[in-house]
């Protein structure tokens, strides 16, 4: 299956999602190029951007998994080719 880059980016509103937000990664650890979490302490949030290059269907599992834990939100660009 043909290969994309994308760009994951992952809004985490309930901080106590964070564990499970790293095992989901960490299940597709072999896609992810780089990460960088950034906590916003102020807000009580943290914003992770991860930076992945796999199949079409695996960053869209990955995106929906992380999507419906309590308190985050995720959202994914592709590159156009």
């Amino acid at each position: 299956m043909e290969s994309r880059i994308a760009l994951l980016g992952i809004i985490v509103e309930d901080l106590s999602s964070t564990e499970k937000i790293n095992e989901i990664l960490h299940e597709y650890s072999e896609y992810v190029i780089g990460r960088m979490g950034v906590p916003y302490r102020s807000h009580g949030i943290a914003i992770i951007s991860v930076v992945l290059d796999a199949p079409n269907d695996k960053i869209s599992a990955l995106s929906g998994k992380l999507g419906r834990l309590p308190g985050v939100n995720s959202k994914v660009q592709y590159t156009k080719a």
